[in-house]
């Protein structure tokens, strides 16, 4: 498969799924104490997304048609 990434973690292939950085209940807590907060904590959680392993959250995944990825698959 195109999308398919290798994870040089743990070894993984699959797609790679995408978590926001940072604590959801943090969120919630600013939002629920100090709103202007909460509106730039919220801001940088969505920009801040990143695609990581499906297994070990991992955020070092390459394609598997890259040469250290060959070089993985291989051993």
């Amino acid at each position: 498969m195109a999308n398919e990434l290798l994870c040089t973690n743990c070894g993984a292939k699959g797609k790679p799924k995408k978590i926001a950085k940072g604590s959801f209940v943090l969120e919630v807590v600013l939002w629920l104490l100090l709103i202007v907060p909460g509106i730039i904590y919220s801001f940088w959680r969505l920009t801040s997304k990143q695609k990581v392993c499906p297994i070990c959250k991992a955020p070092n995944m390459i394609p598997l048609s890259s040469p250290m990825a060959q070089k993985i698959m291989a051993q």
